[in-house]
């Protein structure tokens, strides 16, 4: 499906506020555009984009309960309660548990993790971790990046003379657990500032507002930063506000300073001596540590995390990259049996979602499946398998439509989900499957519009090669962290023709190795175009096309240039 270019055209009051800001920053009005496309309209807000600061971080007391919290968990050190830190087997789980137990290690010992076994208890809070803090003496269980709808099981705790305080970032329903504090700041009276924190990043909150009570350095939390970066990066929160800032500091800590357990996950990835970015974590280390409780234990990747064991390390991080490797071939051999089995069923081409089921199926990849399938057909997917008696899985959405609400409304057909616009999990009784793929189905082709199903690509500015000069591109590089909220600038120039170079590389000779020129100046661009061999020759006849891509930088053999990363080209 050819993708369609949407260009973002400024309104007369925003070209005002560009030229305003252009002036004021002396920067090119393409970079001004960028800033207003981005919400950044005055010269301090533009201040503050660029360089980040803590002292913008909101005031930790501002969140619903955090007194409550705070105070609960110094009243555990202060009594020597044992306290369990216990989270998701993601990313975002992984890193919360490993932030907030190094933080508290550190100044008190009596103290452990919990991470569920992903096949025999399933997502959030278990029956089984709470029977195992209660075998372990437990008092008080932190925990991370789930928990906000397990009503029963905070009941069942508190029965045990457990108490819970819960660090969620996910939907509330309308009844909360009845915990000691429940931090979320989507809870409806939760007047904190910013909505979009990760699991991890509520856990930092929680962190920051016991150290300001305790009298405990800001900096103190600096070096937890790498672990948060990760989070922030693989759990695709928007990188704004809040997030910007600790995503900002995160990498610069992961690229000057990363803790031993880190590091090690680093060198698997190839990233040693490499500048670190956002996409480096959400496709190189972010699968890595999530390939641990996808095909064993997440304990592992904590217990990789949180190690000070250079030797420790390095045969964590190497067992954990072969689990990776695994992964990839399972959810490959499980993606093309899934498009095999839509491809069958004629009904497929005329339904607005997508809703597949096999009882065989590997639980721990299916949510890559479903993400795969969503990307692939540009429908809302679910993926679902048979596990602990129940078909359970994940579902995926395409830009615009949330698949949470969709899954909301079939409730009463659901044991358990949670999650949030873009991304859920749940479970049903088998016997349910057939009906709640036809309430899916009702449900998305009422409420999905043609232009959530179509692929299209943003492009932020139209511009010609003479543009991108090296101070653009150094100004450029400033935008970042980017993600969600911030993407990389796409790029459009119309009308470029081969310089008469441009070749096809590959294994295959399938990616275009371009040389490209425009009308504008005599700058000769070289850009790369993974898969669109079939433009070669149209280049080689040197008639013009028109690209749309992102820059990048580009290092070989010592010498550093500005490429194009080629997006899409029209004929």
């Amino acid at each position: 499906m050819t993708p369609k270019w949407i260009v973002k055209k400024p309104t007369n009051q925003q070209i005002e506020i560009q030229k305003e800001l252009a002036a004021a920053l002396n920067i090119s009005p393409i970079l001004a555009q960028l800033l207003v496309q981005r919400g950044v309209t005055s010269f301090e807000e533009a201040r503050s984009f660029f360089r980040p600061d803590f002292t913008a971080l909101h005031d930790p007391f501002l969140m619903a309960d955090m007194d409550k919290a705070v105070e609960r968990l110094t009243a555990a050190i202060r009594e020597n309660e044992k306290i369990l830190i216990y989270g998701d087997y993601d990313v975002d789980g992984t890193t919360s548990v490993s932030l907030v137990y190094k933080f508290i290690k550190k100044i008190y010992s009596n103290v452990d993790f919990y991470i569920p076994d992903r096949y025999n208890e399933g997502y959030g809070i278990s029956y089984q971790g709470i029977d195992f803090a209660s075998q372990q003496g437990c008092k008080l269980v932190i925990a991370l990046d789930c928990g906000i709808k397990a009503i029963e099981k905070v009941e069942y705790a508190s029965k045990a003379g457990i108490d819970f305080i819960i660090c969620d970032h996910h939907t509330p329903d309308v009844q909360l657990p009845n915990a000691v504090a429940v931090l979320d700041p989507k809870r409806p009276d939760c007047n904190y500032p910013y909505k979009h924190l990760s699991g991890c990043g509520v856990g930092f909150k929680l962190l920051q507002a016991f150290s300001i009570r305790n009298n405990i350095p800001f900096a103190e939390l600096i070096p937890l930063l790498d672990l948060l970066a990760l989070s922030i990066a693989s759990d695709i929160v928007p990188i704004t506000g809040e997030n910007r800032i600790l995503a900002y500091y995160g990498l610069k800590q992961l690229n000057t300073n990363p803790s031993i357990g880190v590091k090690s996950i680093l060198e698997v990835c190839g990233l040693t001596d490499k500048e670190i970015s956002i996409s480096d974590i959400v496709f190189k280390v972010g699968p890595r540590i999530n390939a641990s409780g996808r095909m064993k234990l997440a304990s592992e990747a904590v217990e990789l995390m949180v190690s000070n064991d250079i030797q420790f390390a390095k045969e964590k991080s190497g067992t954990i990259n072969e689990y990776n490797n695994d992964r990839k071939d399972l959810d490959k051999n499980i993606t093309d049996e899934a498009i095999r089995l839509i491809a069958s069923n004629e009904e497929y081409k005329v339904r607005k979602s997508i809703v597949v089921y096999k009882p065989d199926w590997h639980k721990g990849v299916i949510g890559i499946v479903a993400s795969r399938l969503a990307e692939e057909f540009h429908k809302p997917s679910i993926v679902l398998t048979f596990s602990n008696g129940m078909a359970s899985g994940s579902a995926r959405s395409v830009p615009g439509f949330d698949v949470y609400q969709a899954i909301d409304s079939c409730r009463d057909l659901l044991e358990n989900f949670g999650g949030h616009r873009y991304a859920a999990g749940l479970s049903m009784l088998e016997d349910k499957v057939p009906l709640f793929t036809a309430r899916i189905e009702e449900y998305v082709a009422e409420h999905i519009t043609e232009e959530q199903m179509s692929p299209q690509i943003d492009i932020d500015a139209q511009i010609n090669f003479s543009d991108i000069t090296p101070k653009f591109f150094s100004v450029l590089k400033q935008f970042s962290p980017f993600g969600p909220g911030n993407m990389k600038p796409v790029f459009s120039t119309h009308g470029v023709m081969d310089y008469g170079s441009s070749r096809l590389v590959g294994k295959e000779q399938e990616h275009l190795k371009l040389e490209l020129v425009d009308s504008s100046s005599e700058n000769v661009m070289n850009g790369i175009a993974f898969g669109m061999h079939r433009y070669n020759d149209h280049l080689k006849s040197m008639k013009p096309l028109d690209i749309c891509y992102t820059l990048e930088e580009n290092t070989f053999n010592g010498n550093t240039s500005i490429q194009l990363m080629i997006r899409d080209i029209q004929v």
